[in-house]
């Protein structure tokens, strides 16, 4: 008998009233305090092992100081050891990578990977930045380093395409100095 009283329930609202804005709106955005240490330390704590989904309310979490870490390990629900050291969690990352589910929400969906990157890495990738660019003449390089430049303010990270157009841009500028090099002899 309930259910049929709010299935039939009418506005509340008496006349043409349109709906109006928000009563108070802010007037400003909130920024956290970015030269504190914990914020420092929690912008930079990695984000892995989760869904796309997760991942964005972790972030949420952050940006808007509502995020707080873990101060000791918390217990797995799955096989109930003290295994996970990430806010938020349920499961460790252990039992998370055997039954390919978010460790947050649990879930089967696709898994965002961490971009972790260990010092071996950044100083790998700081040498193979150098020996690419040594090989390169002055202009090649000038214009390898713009066009990353370009990449990174768009928020495009992905070295392995730069390489594969700087090197497809050093072959395409020799091809078209050769072929105005023939063009001006053609003319003597």
């Amino acid at each position: 008998m309930g259910d049929a009283y709010e299935s039939n329930k009418a506005s509340s609202r008496k006349g043409n009233n349109k709906k109006q804005g928000q009563a108070h709106k802010n007037t400003y955005a909130f920024h956290a305090n970015k030269s504190s240490k914990i914020t420092k330390r929690i912008a930079n704590m990695p984000v892995g092992g989760l869904c796309e989904k997760c991942v964005d309310v972790i972030m949420w979490r952050k940006k808007f100081k509502k995020y707080k870490p873990l101060t000791c390990m918390k217990k797995c629900v799955n096989c109930e050891q003290k295994a996970i050291k990430d806010a938020y969690h349920v499961i460790c990352n252990n039992c998370a990578g055997e039954k390919n589910v978010c460790a947050k929400c649990l879930e089967s969906r696709d898994i965002v990977p961490t971009n972790i990157k260990t010092e071996k890495e950044l100083i790998q990738e700081q040498v193979e930045l150098e020996r690419l660019l040594s090989g390169m003449t002055e202009r090649e390089r000038r214009t390898y380093l713009r066009q990353m430049e370009r990449k990174s303010k768009k928020g495009d990270d992905a070295e392995d395409d730069e390489d594969e157009s700087g090197s497809e841009e050093e072959g395409s500028d020799e091809d078209s100095d050769e072929d105005s090099d023939e063009e001006s002899e053609d003319e003597k």
